[in-house]
């Protein structure tokens, strides 16, 4: 059954702009971090060597997997935050992008940048 523009209930504005808000100050606060995170990864520094001692080339291949991970995890999280935002913008935020429906508000308050439903973010994640 598809769903008519009357059928899907919108959040009113006044409800919406807080949580517009944070998404915006947590898109800008995670570029940051990614970007300082690359700035200090050790692959990168500038006064590498390639004549470490075993302990020193441990420490760096260690600190390059640590900042990997973070960057890629913010990289996810900023995709995320602008998706919120588009579909704040368009009129489709708290609707599950997957199977139309409304995301539960309890999730929203916890995760203001879901765009999908609990039931479709297990499905996805199994």
């Amino acid at each position: 059954m598809k769903k008519n523009k009357s059928d899907i209930l919108n959040f009113p504005r006044k409800l919406l702009s807080p949580i517009k808000l944070f998404l915006e100050k947590e898109l800008v606060k995670s570029k940051r971090i990614k970007k300082q995170l690359k700035k200090n990864d050790p692959f990168l520094v500038g006064d590498r060597t390639n004549e470490n001692s075993f302990e020193d080339d441990l420490d760096e291949q260690i600190g390059h997997f640590d900042n990997e991970i973070k960057t890629r995890f913010l990289s996810k999280q900023i995709v995320q935050f602008r998706k919120a935002l588009t579909r704040m913008k368009i009129g489709k935020y708290g609707i599950c992008e997957k199977c139309g429906k409304m995301i539960d508000t309890d999730r929203l308050a916890v995760k203001p940048e879901a765009t999908d439903c609990i039931k479709c973010s297990k499905e996805r994640e199994a």
